[in-house]
């Protein structure tokens, strides 16, 4: 029988192979068009999404071109499809220059040409392009403050879409005439097509004002020329962004993981898909989950393994290293220690936990006497938001490299008799 760290990264393992592109655009691939098919895209699994559907599209006899933009390291060899390689989170200039050609090819697009847009998580920060009278350093510093604050995905999406030139549906509006068709991959809880990238090709009327009242509300200074440039940002959007299909999510990489748990025997129990929350918060909730587990047997009985998905913030006090997915086990583990044993893993499907190197990371019961051994103060490193830190000295970090897919985060908590 596999220990707990092998049966937890076997989970992990299975819920990113259902988030992968490959085999998805076959079932829903659109007519070939008399012109030109051109492919966009952005996000942090945008290349291999290309790849994919390039090979999808060539079974058919069509052939494609166009370009996308992912995160530096998420590159994947592709046909024809140009790929283009900008930062993320904070934007910077090579994400706004392949914005303005995407937005160009856009426009370029006639009646008879198929546009098909590709996007997945990480597409608002890569895909930036400010309205007339934001720079790119004004929303770079909004995107920092955003990211600090602790404000939820869909908040900071809002925000960015009332910056944009492109999000929101105005890439859609761009596309005119030409036959357009989406495919996603959601990395957002609900997985709303118009908050997965901020919905380029999602229309959607926002009140400036809501998006000003979100920055006054986690005290974030708005320059005058940034809000007078929101206030300015309504163009007229069509009715429909066309077809869209969703290639992956949250939930489906929950269940696949959790038909995975079943070949161990294990219970799986899916807590949701969408659980979102401050990440030390969160840690502390589920540990709760796992004590009535073992102590009254439910709301499942052991041995089982609790899955939840979705996207945890970090409101950054400390000056530690962190990620979202680190933080929630540190608390988690803590949470736990003189309780059930229990053993878990938290990662980042795009296998890049914040700004770190890392996937996620991983505990079992002797997480805490490995600690005291060394020396190493685990509640001190939460308070210092430094668990990246903990884990690394523990030899407990997830460590895949980027798995170009993105459906946000998987947590799996092993519980045994």
């Amino acid at each position: 029988m596999p220990n707990d760290a092998e049966i937890l990264r076997t989970l992990f393992e299975a819920a990113l192979n259902a988030a992968l592109p490959e085999g998805k655009f076959d079932a829903v691939l659109p007519e070939k068009p008399k012109g030109r098919t051109i492919v966009l895209g952005a996000g942090k699994a945008s290349a291999r999404m290309a790849a994919a559907f390039e090979e999808a599209w060539a079974r058919v006899g069509g052939t494609c071109e166009g370009l996308v933009v992912t995160r530096y390291g998420h590159a994947a060899p592709t046909r024809s499809v140009e790929i283009v390689e900008a930062s993320h989170p904070v934007p910077d200039e090579a994400g706004l220059q392949a914005a303005r050609r995407i937005l160009a090819l856009a426009r370029e697009a006639g009646p008879d040409d198929l546009v098909v847009c590709l996007i997945s998580g990480g597409a608002s920060a890569l895909l930036s392009l400010p309205v007339e009278g934001v720079s790119l350093a004004d929303k770079q510093a909004l995107n920092r403050a955003l990211l600090k604050s602790g404000a939820p995905i869909g908040e900071m999406n809002l925000v960015r879409k009332s910056l944009s030139a492109i999000k929101g549906g105005r890439l859609a509006a761009a596309v005119g005439q030409a036959q357009l068709v989406t495919y996603l991959i959601s990395d957002v809880p609900g997985d709303d097509p118009s908050s997965i990238g901020s919905g380029p090709t999602i229309p959607e009327r926002i009140d400036p004002e809501t998006a000003l009242s979100i920055l006054r509300r986690y005290d974030i200074d708005v320059p005058l020329h940034v809000e007078e440039a929101v206030r300015r940002n309504a163009i007229d959007l069509p009715a429909s962004g066309g077809a869209v299909h969703m290639l992956a999510t949250p939930k489906m990489a929950l269940d696949s993981a959790a038909a995975k748990a079943r070949e161990f025997g294990l219970t799986p129990l899916i807590l949701g898909d969408a659980v979102e929350g401050e990440a030390r918060e969160v840690g502390r909730t589920m540990a709760g989950i796992a004590r009535s587990v073992l102590m009254h047997g439910e709301p499942v009985g052991p041995p089982c393994v609790l899955l939840s998905g979705g996207e945890t913030t970090v409101t950054v006090r400390g000056q530690g290293q962190g990620g979202r997915n680190a933080e929630f086990l540190l608390a988690l583990a803590l949470a736990l220690k003189g309780g059930p044993s229990a053993s878990a893993i938290a990662c980042d499907t795009d296998g890049i936990d914040g700004s770190e190197d890392n996937a996620g990371a991983w505990f079992d019961p002797s997480l805490y006497d490995q600690a005291r051994a060394r020396g190493i103060d685990l509640a001190l490193h939460l308070d210092r938001n430094d668990a990246y830190t903990a884990f690394a000295e523990l030899d407990r970090l997830v460590v895949t490299g980027p798995t170009l897919t993105n459906v946000n985060d998987f947590r799996g908590i092993l519980i045994r008799k």
